[in-house]
Parts: structure tokens; sequence; C-alpha cells
């Protein structure tokens, strides 16, 4: 199998997570590979991610190394089984890495909650609302640049249409709500629009209201993507360069508890409708 030029996120994972079964069994690179059958630089190039495997080389390896937990097993090997390209990939020579990894973990997740502070969730954005949001970009996009963001935008929130559409859950905070992108109109065609999408059985809106004051992680925005099993979980987080992912067992762990006391501080769903339509009214 060719080496990747470019391995996504979902292809690294899935190499580290290779990697991590077997130094859970505490066998080190070397005896692996003597053991395996194969050598010791394509088990490297496997568990970077740069080279694929198929999905019976995983249940292999993860027996030979005594992994006890076969649903985790059999999500990988999922993973390892995955061809063909994403929607995502149309987009691939023209939008940064980190875009595309995002878009892939959210076609892929059973589950996903966000916490928003400044915007409006991505999934949740009108068109004119988040071209707004990209015209305050620094430098400014070039017009083709503009175009492509906003179709990439666009195309993201058709995740909440499919037949299996994971369920979601988004903790705005009233600073969201209050920050104008653009005229008046377009904000409150954003508020309309929020609370259209809040009545999907599958979407979940919670408001986060200046009177609670502090909560954990008020800084930055998060989305906690759940995969089939635990072990697959993803928190991605905004930088200034770009999505950042993290998967390692204690942060995951942290930003659950994160998330859990940011929802006990919001309003329940119904009463965040209540507030979202308040908020329409004033503008």
């Amino acid at each position: 199998m060719p080496p990747r030029k470019a391995p996504t996120a979902r292809q690294r994972r899935l190499g580290s997570e290779l990697r991590k079964i077997r130094e859970h069994a505490g066998i080190s690179l070397t005896d692996a590979a003597a053991q395996l059958s194969t050598d010791r630089t394509t088990m490297s190039s496997i568990e970077s991610g740069r080279f694929g495997v198929s999905s019976e080389r995983v249940r292999t390896w993860a027996g030979h190394y005594g992994c006890p937990d076969s649903d985790y097993v059999e999500a990988l090997a999922a993973i390892a089984d995955e061809r063909g390209r994403g929607w995502w990939d149309d987009y691939r020579d023209e939008l940064s890495a980190g875009a595309l990894d995002l878009s892939e973990l959210e076609h892929h997740a059973v589950a996903l909650r966000a916490v928003q502070i400044m915007h409006m969730p991505g999934l949740l954005q009108t068109e004119d609302y988040a071209r707004a949001v990209f015209e305050e970009a620094v430098p400014a996009l070039r017009p083709p640049e503009l175009r492509r963001r906003l179709s990439h935008r666009m195309r993201r929130r058709d995740v909440l249409d499919r037949a299996d559409t994971p369920s979601f859950t988004f903790l705005i905070h009233e600073a969201a709500l209050r920050m104008r992108f653009g005229s008046r109109e377009i904000t409150a065609n954003q508020l309309d629009y929020l609370l259209k999408q809040s009545e999907r059985d599958n979407v979940t809106v919670r408001v986060i209201p200046f009177e609670v004051g502090g909560f954990p992680n008020a800084g930055s925005s998060t989305l906690y993507a759940h995969g089939p099993v635990p072990q697959l979980d993803t928190v991605q987080t905004d930088t200034p360069t770009g999505p950042a992912f993290l998967d390692a067992e204690t942060r995951l762990a942290n930003y659950r508890a994160v998330l859990d006391r940011t929802e006990e501080r919001s309003y329940d769903p119904e009463r965040s409708r209540d507030f979202v339509r308040g908020m329409a009214r004033q503008v």
C-alpha cells in the first residue's frame, strides 16, 4: 500500500490507537514487528497514519496485543475499511487540512456537544451570517476564497439531514446571541433560523445567560464529538491558526466535565427558545 502524502486526522487517529493498544500491552515496536511477521518501518508508518491498514490486520494485531474490548477493536476495523472520497475532498486543495478534518469528524460522530461563546455554531449559521463572519478575517479573504469557505460551511449543515444523523447539543452563550455580524436583518434572520433548527428532534439548543456568571473554559469554543466507542471520542477547539484536535484520555475526561458543568448552568431547551425569541424581538 503506497504511503499517503497527507493523512487525515482520522487516519492518524487509527494509527495512534493501534500504537496505544500495543503500548498498553507492554510490547515494543521491534518485538511486535518480529512477532507479526512484518518490519519495524512498516509498523511505524501504519501507527503514524502514513500507511493504510486492512481491517483484518487491525483485528490480528489487536488480538496479538490481547485487547479485550471487542467493540473498540471493531470500531477501529471499521475505520480501516473506509474507502472512497468524502464530500469534503472536493475542497482538499482549497481549504486548510483542519477545516476538512472538522468536516470528517462531524460526519463520523455519533453525537456532538458544542459550546459557542462569540459565534453561532457553524452548523446552525445562515449563509449571510457566515459571510459576515468571514468578512472579518485578517488578512481579508479574496472573493474566490470567500465563496469556497461559504460553500464548505453550507455543505457542513447537510449532516443535520442525514437519515442516521447524530444528536446535537449546542450550548450558546448570550454573548453569541447579542454579537451582531452584518445588518440587523441578517441578525434577525439568523436568530429565526436558530429557533427553527432548535425544533429538530436531533437538535438541542441551550442558552448560557450572562446572569450565571463564570463557567469552565469560558474563554474558548469547544466541540466534543462522540465516537462509536468512548475511546474514539475527540475534542475540537478553535485556535487563531485553525482547529485543534485532542484525544488523550485525561483531556477527554476533563472536557466532559467542562461540558457537564456548563450545561448545568444553561437554560433548559424551552426557556432557551423563549430567550432567543425575546432577543429576536429586540433586534
